[in-house]
């Protein structure tokens, strides 16, 4: 957990909170970011794990998005609930995807993620729209690998 709390600075986590912010903003959708050091498994078990220990299958229509990184691993994997994937195209995750790696392989890690992050809430707004009665069900604070299984 050291290293992946002390990945982005301070002033990088706040532009990815603002990020998510902003995302949000345009669709009924929730986006949580969790960073790991480690990753001693198969990426999408380890996302699955903590999309279900931070209980982002509790939303009321099913539409929280999970971008997983684990710094030491060089790992990332975009995980949407049941909602989500329910009324997307297959595929639908591979452009924002291709979006975060291609700044990644640039060493631009904050960039890419609040790429990421932004063209996720573009292409969620087709589906959950932001409406009036929209509610913020999960905080938008980045969550850091203290999460293990038993």
């Amino acid at each position: 957990m050291k290293i992946a709390k002390a990945f982005f600075t301070e002033e990088q986590q706040k532009n990815i909170l603002a990020a998510i912010e902003k995302a949000e903003a345009q669709t009924s959708g929730e986006i949580v970011v969790h960073l790991d050091d480690r990753c001693d498994e198969d990426v999408l078990d380890r996302a699955a794990y903590i999309f279900d220990f931070l209980n982002l299958q509790k939303t009321k229509y099913r539409n929280a998005v999970l971008f997983y990184i684990s710094i030491e691993d060089h790992k990332f994997a975009i995980l949407g609930d049941a909602g989500i994937n329910h009324k997307v195209e297959d595929g639908f995750w591979d452009s924002t995807r291709d979006t975060v790696i291609s700044h990644f392989k640039q060493k631009k890690y904050e960039e890419g993620l609040t790429a990421g992050i932004l063209e996720a809430g573009k292409r969620l707004k087709k589906y959950f729209p932001y409406t009036d009665d929209s509610q913020d069900e999960i905080s938008n604070d980045i969550s850091f690998g203290k999460n293990r299984k038993s």
